[in-house]
């Protein structure tokens, strides 16, 4: 099953990663880590919660406009 994960930098150092698919999220101090950890704690989510797989996310961006 292919899933998405989305990985920001974590204030304090490293990266937070989040699957959107089930909502599960974690971190690690590197981007392998934190997808290796992501990996783990979706599939402990999905023993708990299986999961009816839809396809992967749709991911976008969108503009709001600045005010200084």
């Amino acid at each position: 099953m292919e899933l998405s994960a989305v990985l920001t930098p974590a204030p304090e150092g490293g990266y937070i990663a989040y699957n959107p698919e089930t909502g599960t999220t974690t971190q690690g101090e590197t981007v392998e880590e934190a997808l290796s950890n992501l990996q783990e704690a979706t599939e402990l989510y999905l023993e708990e919660f299986p999961l009816s797989y839809r396809g992967p996310s749709l991911l976008t961006t969108f503009r709001i406009p600045n005010h200084a």
